[in-house]
């Protein structure tokens, strides 16, 4: 809390995600916000700051906290962001898996709407759309997927869209 004068105020800043592709990089970047920080009266709470290295290989090192302006940060082989699991290994398999079995889950919940014969296929397709398929793809923005991974997508979605539409056996 800041004080200037009669006046206090309250600044909280989240969710600052600095990317880069060594240490070295993001040791200079960390530094160059703490600096900026600091200027306009903000304090990074090192306690709460984590960094990850990130690489497709098996390479991606052992975990190590590194130290820049008198802050020691951790280092974290995965975290959640925006609702999405990252690994350090870069891969987003398992965050997948679990937004389908939540996506099925979605779609038990509300089935008994869906196989109501008061609904047309165009509001079904809608329900479909809106709710289940937001539950699978809720912070889809952050995912470097390959191809393998959006059709595994594309297949629950196809499936589900079946299902509403009374088309279990078709391909």
């Amino acid at each position: 809390m800041k004080s200037n004068g009669t006046h206090q105020l309250l600044v909280f800043t989240y969710d600052v995600n600095i990317q880069s592709g060594s240490v070295h990089a993001v040791q200079k970047n960390t530094g160059a916000l703490l600096v900026g920080s600091k200027e306009i009266g903000l304090e990074v709470n090192a306690h709460k700051t984590k960094y990850m290295v990130k690489s497709r290989g098996q390479k991606a090192g052992k975990s190590r906290n590194t130290k820049i302006d008198n802050n020691s940060f951790e280092r974290v082989e995965e975290f959640k962001y925006l609702g999405t699991n990252l690994t350090n290994q870069n891969s987003i398999q398992e965050e997948i898996k679990s937004r389908l079995k939540s996506g099925n889950a979605c779609y038990y919940s509300v089935q008994n709407l869906l196989s109501s014969t008061l609904l047309s296929n165009s509001v079904e397709i809608k329900i479909n759309r809106c709710i289940i398929i937001t539950v699978v793809l809720n912070g889809c923005k952050i995912w470097l997927i390959t191809l393998k991974e959006e059709h595994r997508l594309r297949v629950f979605e196809n499936r589900v869209l079946r299902r509403n539409l009374g088309l279990r056996g078709s391909r």
